[in-house]
């Protein structure tokens, strides 16, 4: 479970952090960070998909997002006896609240 989240974390943190510096132009000297380099890639991508290049980085963005959903569903899947463990033991108990309820005065 390790290695499948490593594997999953390394490509979308090093997408994320390219993007971020290249749309901010923080190249540290290198072409590839540079905002030319950030704009030459999405045009080159959005001619080989055939769409404005604009409309590239959302759509990557809600790849990453349902992506996300996955690899934390598999995860959640994998642990659901923890996790119900963890809310069984996060709930007050029934007595207690029924306790409280029996206690209350009655009157209107």
């Amino acid at each position: 479970m390790k290695w499948f989240l490593i594997l999953w974390a390394c490509p979308v943190l090093l997408l994320g952090s390219w993007y971020f510096l290249s749309y901010y132009d923080m190249s540290f000297g290198f072409f590839m960070l540079t905002r030319q380099a950030h704009d030459l890639v999405f045009q080159i991508y959005g001619n080989v998909l055939g769409i404005p290049p604009e409309t590239i980085p959302p759509l990557v963005a809600r790849a990453i997002a349902v992506d996300s959903l996955l690899v934390f569903a598999i995860i959640g899947f994998r642990k659901r006896k923890a996790i119900a463990a963890w809310w069984r033991a996060r709930q007050p108990s029934m007595d207690a609240s029924l306790a409280s309820i029996e206690s209350r005065s009655k009157a209107p």
